[in-house]
């Protein structure tokens, strides 16, 4: 059954606490404001984020046979997303993450790779899972049993069956390039952050950036910028630029994730590519106004008129952006 949208790849169940000033000495205790849980990872908070904005939406990933996994099995499923190829990997735990938000939104973290390191996709459920008008390939560099030539088999086959594809990326140098590489010819929007487009290329002009990544096969690029906002490049020339909104930032997790997630919904509706930018951007900043993974996203509806009503940051315009 063709859905809107299929997120594979990294999901996790994370703890988050906020604000987190140090760690105590000693067997001491802080106290803190608010502590949440949520179902995070590249393609986990973009698949919620996806159904909360009225995607019908399918999860594909691996999680442990521990309380964890049951909560994200729960959690998905209240969201009404398929969890019919979220697979159980026994002997090894749900990835998962203690994060400490500071006070400016950034996220030191505590993580366990578990499932994610161990998930793979049996070929007999490559059809199902590719029917998908987008299929999202989240966590590329974390998918230790996937990456390579697992990832492209999965890109391919999706494409080939009319699927959209895009990709997001969990890079901190070139070491990691030779996974990403694998997908991109099969790619039709690749979404990293900035930071992590100049880990892969080594690089830190964004035209030559971009250039790099579609040498190599992708069809076009989309840098998140954080405080600057997004720049899309397409290989048939046409450069965007949209600034970031203005808000008081609380944790700034899942923020690319649901960046992505806003571009699959956009292609979903057929958003011409500046009104993309613009409303993924939106649920950006929606995200980074609460505690947590999709935490400030609510409807479609409200991303709209957040977009359209929420002042921007005077935009720092990039080379040949228009």
């Amino acid at each position: 059954m063709i859905c809107d949208y299929a997120s594979v790849g990294f999901y996790t169940y994370d703890c988050l606490g906020w604000p987190f000033d140090g760690v105590p000495p000693g067997g001491g205790t802080y106290f803190i404001d608010e502590m949440t849980i949520a179902v995070s990872g590249a393609a986990g908070a973009a698949v919620i984020a996806g159904a909360k904005v009225g995607l019908s939406a399918r999860a594909v990933g691996g999680i442990g046979e521990d309380l964890m996994g049951d909560w994200v099995l729960d959690r998905l499923g209240g969201f009404g997303i398929d969890t019919s190829y979220m697979k159980r990997i026994p002997g090894t735990p749900t990835a998962s993450s203690i994060v400490t938000t500071r006070a400016d939104g950034s996220r030191p973290a505590l993580h366990v790779k578990g499932a994610t390191r161990a998930f793979t996709i049996d070929e007999a459920d490559l059809d199902a899972i590719s029917d998908a008008k987008v299929l999202h390939l989240g966590g590329v560099g974390l998918l230790d049993a996937m990456d390579g030539e697992g990832t492209a088999r999965l890109m391919a086959h999706a494409r080939s069956r009319g699927a959209i594809t895009t990709v997001d990326v969990f890079a901190g140098s070139q070491e990691d390039l030779p996974d990403v590489e694998a997908v991109l010819p099969h790619t039709d929007y690749f979404i990293p952050s900035i930071e992590e487009a100049e880990a892969l290329s080594g690089m830190t002009d964004i035209p030559k950036m971009v250039s790099f990544f579609l040498d190599k096969g992708a069809q076009c690029c989309i840098f998140t910028l954080g405080a600057h906002g997004a720049y899309y490049q397409h290989r048939d020339g046409t450069r965007i630029q949209v600034p970031a909104h203005d808000v008081d930032v609380k944790c700034t997790c899942g923020c690319g994730d649901i960046f992505n997630a806003g571009i699959a919904t956009a292609l979903v509706r057929g958003m011409p590519p500046r009104d993309a930018l613009r409303f993924a951007s939106a649920m950006s900043a929606l995200n980074a106004s609460g505690l947590g993974s999709q935490a400030g996203i609510e409807s479609f509806d409200q991303v709209v008129n957040f977009m359209n009503s929420c002042p921007t940051k005077e935009p720092e315009l990039l080379i040949g952006a228009a």
